[in-house]
């Protein structure tokens, strides 16, 4: 009953938040960037919260228990991209457009623009339906199964749906804040609470040297091209992460976006880090437990995802594993809101202000901002009824991302060659050669192309699709004729 009292308490809070600051929202800018307002810590708290999510909080310690600390190559890769976010925040703010797409049009063309928005909003779509089915675990483990995971899945998508809609990137700022504050004071008190119940870390060491001595090995027990997949998904990601750059859109001035990745950096390596140490021990927890191994003794991936929430609830005391669950419930909505957020943002701005309904009041595009939100919001409910893990749904969106926007967008930046042509070639190669993939794998079809065969493992889409990507970024800008120095001049101004 703790455990429920304090989460129930905690969105009210955050409710309550929401309602008051929605009350500032005027027109589409207040909506989409905050007014463009941002002070640098709260600016910290959004970009932390954003990137630490249901996909951290379910998938990234799913595969914590399967693999061991091997799974912090997966980190590393967003712990790269934020370094290298690093040298262009000030960029990205100083361009000030509204989102990743408005750089792409501005560096590429129309076209490009299109077909990154028709990108974001499948990938950011999986990842929002993820949001749901994590919170219906969420919810399930939180009343002991009185209700369903697909009653807690739609309960979840109710009230992430409603926080979005209502105040827009002023609400997600504002809550961000209370929401990384909970999320860290938690786990750094869930991971020692956790080794002491379970008799000290020489017990979870034994016991895991007993079981699996490669969890807790980084190197050891994969191949190297496993190391190197694993990572490039959130590496591309995080350097195409459309939801970072228009929260760079949102800070006061180019000076507070730089210091803000720094923060973020900080912020995100601790975190993940404890999160990885948490799912270890909780491997060694439950080595012996039926729920979280199959008959033939691998482990059950969709029940190894709850392991961070199941020793919260099931091996903390009650004060710290309410708080840890109350920094469960703001990693779930602040990640929903955020990507909810950003996909109806490019498909009003991107299709609809662009294509269909050109002339439309401030009081008009904030309507069309919002239904946005509801209709592409039940369309990521459907799609995510089609996954079982959340982990496979990170990697399906993570690369998917990251192969058709991070070569172009990074170009943008650093590569005055890269032509029209070449961004537009590079968006459709890295974003058709994931669908092909997908489709081949879940069509069953088993066929061996020599240097590819079917059905190939999900882990490693990076690798092909990122190769296709950059093949048709270099060579089709070589093929093509120099861009015109007044588009270049805006990417390369000196800070």
């Amino acid at each position: 009953m703790t455990y429920l009292i304090v989460t129930i308490a905690y969105i009210l809070i955050l409710a309550g938040i929401i309602i008051r600051k929605s009350k500032g929202v005027k027109n589409e800018e207040d909506f989409i960037v905050a007014g463009r307002n941002v002070p640098v810590y709260l600016l910290v708290g959004t970009l932390v919260t954003t990137w630490i999510g249901s996909g951290s909080l379910f998938g990234t310690a799913g595969l914590t228990f399967q693999v061991g600390f091997s799974e912090l190559w997966f980190s590393l890769g967003a712990w790269i991209g934020i370094l290298a976010v690093y040298f262009i925040a000030a960029r990205v703010r100083r361009i000030s457009q509204y989102t990743l797409t408005d750089i792409l049009e501005k560096r590429y063309s129309s076209m490009a623009r299109l077909l990154g928005t028709i990108t974001i909003i499948v990938a950011y779509l999986i990842i929002a339906g993820y949001q749901f089915k994590g919170g219906g675990r969420f919810l399930s483990i939180l009343t002991e199964g009185s209700i369903s995971v697909e009653q807690g899945t739609l309960i979840t998508f109710l009230i992430i749906i409603a926080f979005t809609a209502f105040a827009g990137m002023v609400s997600i700022v504002s809550i961000d804040i209370f929401n990384g504050s909970v999320m860290i004071l938690a786990i750094v008190l869930a991971v020692p609470f956790a080794i002491s119940g379970f008799g000290g870390w020489d017990n979870v060491v034994n016991t895991i040297n007993e079981v699996s001595p490669n969890h807790l090995s980084v190197f050891e027990g994969h191949e190297p091209i496993w190391y190197i997949s694993i990572m490039l998904p959130t590496l591309m990601l995080l350097l195409s992460e459309s939801s970072v750059y228009q929260k760079f859109s949102s800070a006061k001035d180019a000076k507070s976006a730089k210091k803000a990745v720094m923060g973020m950096f900080i912020g995100v390596v601790g975190i993940e880090f404890l999160m990885c140490l948490l799912s270890v021990v909780g491997f060694a927890i439950y080595a012996d437990d039926p729920r979280f191994f199959l008959a033939d003794g691998s482990v059950n991936a969709p029940m190894s995802e709850e392991i961070i929430l199941r020793i919260g609830f099931e091996q903390l005391p009650a004060l710290v594993g309410s708080l840890l669950f109350a920094g469960g419930a703001a990693i779930i909505l602040s990640t929903g809101n955020t990507f909810l957020m950003v996909t109806s943002t490019n498909f009003s701005r991107d299709i609809l202000e662009k294509y269909f309904i050109k002339e439309m009041s401030e009081k008009t595009k904030l309507l069309v901002q919002r239904v946005a939100i509801i209709i592409l919001g039940f369309i990521a409910y459907l799609i995510m009824t089609q996954f079982d893990e959340i982990l496979s749904m990170a990697f399906i969106s993570y690369t998917m991302i990251g192969a058709a926007l991070a070569p172009p967008l990074l170009a943008t930046f650093f590569w005055k060659r890269v032509t029209k042509q070449g961004g537009i070639a590079s968006i459709l190669a890295g974003m058709l050669s994931v669908i092909i993939i997908e489709v081949l794998n879940r069509s069953c079809i088993i066929l061996d192309l020599g240097i590819i065969s079917f059905p190939f493992d999900p882990k490693m889409v990076a690798i092909p699709a990122l190769i296709a990507s950059v093949t048709a970024l270099v060579v089709v800008s070589l093929l093509t004729k120099p861009t015109t120095k007044e588009i270049i001049e805006p990417f390369f101004e000196k800070e």
